[in-house]
């Protein structure tokens, strides 16, 4: 268990990092990639030449015998939701860190990048549960809190259900926001949850894993530890059937990532805990 004053030492050291990020290098894409996709309607005014038909009003039209069109803005504020998974699985790193501790490091950036623009910013927390969901709001104060979170909390439950987690977070956010969902996904069915989600909210997966869960190393007989359930039981990663069922889960459950989110229309993004996650979210925000 973490001290107060370590505590403090690494949202501390987060907030330095993530925060350099932002100012320098995320402000700019991440205002490119989401501004003007929430349009909130601002007024009615007489049709001009060259406005576009679909924008006509078409009860206002037949109330004064003249065609009126329904004029939008970009919304000025729009609501960053952090939607991440805390279960057991998360809790695992063979690299350079945890699977939590990048998914922390992450959500920092994506914060304060959202701040920048003077967006709001909410953090739900699941596993098989909805462990924790804070409120969005402003403020570099109100950041920090939710990086403490990420850094300290210790869930309930060990198993992950995203379709849960997602069903109870259409009912809990009603207004259109952007939507970050932070998961290893380990786990298959939370299609028709995501289906909801992606019509509801601009969605994204970050699919965060670990190399070691990617290709186990040959290694012979080894007491495997599942954290989501607790059992431990016996593997033998010299036999090449073994890891190659061990591999084969992993790529199922990557393909069923991808099909998911590419079918429903959301965006879906993979890190590793080894990887360099700058450039990655650079090209994502650009190619949005």
């Amino acid at each position: 268990m973490l001290s107060t004053s370590e505590i403090l030492k690494r949202v501390r050291q987060i907030e330095i990092k993530t925060r350099g990020l932002s100012n320098h290098i995320f402000a700019g894409e991440y205002h490119s990639a989401f501004k003007g996709r929430g349009m909130s309607f601002s007024e009615v005014r007489e049709y001009q030449y060259g406005d576009d038909v679909r924008a006509i009003d078409w009860n206002v039209t037949a109330r004064f015998k003249h065609p009126y069109i329904k004029v939008y803005e970009e919304e000025r504020e729009l609501t960053l939701m952090l939607v991440v998974d805390v279960s057991g699985s998360s809790q695992f790193g063979t690299q350079h860190k945890m699977k939590n501790e990048l998914m922390a490091e992450i959500c920092a950036v994506l914060a304060f990048s959202a701040i920048k623009n003077n967006d709001k910013v909410g953090l739900m927390l699941f596993s098989s549960e909805v462990e924790k969901f804070i409120s969005p709001k402003k403020g570099k104060s109100h950041i920090l809190r939710i990086i403490r979170e990420l850094l300290t909390y210790q869930p309930v439950h060990k198993g992950t259900d995203v379709g849960k987690a997602m069903k109870s977070f259409n009912n809990m956010v009603k207004k259109r926001c952007i939507t970050f969902l932070l998961s290893d996904f380990m786990c298959n069915d939370y299609e028709e949850s995501l289906k909801i989600t992606s019509k509801k909210h601009d969605l994204i997966g970050l699919n965060i894993y670990d190399e070691a869960e990617r290709q186990m190393p040959i290694g012979g007989l080894m007491n495997v530890y599942d954290p989501e359930t607790g059992q431990t039981f016996l593997a033998d990663f010299n036999d090449r059937k073994v890891r190659d069922q061990y591999r084969q889960a992993y790529l199922n459950s990557v393909v069923n990532f991808k099909t998911q989110f590419q079918k429903n229309g959301a965006g879906a993004l993979q890190i590793s805990t080894k990887d360099n996650y700058v450039p990655l979210l650079r090209n994502f925000f650009k190619s949005r």
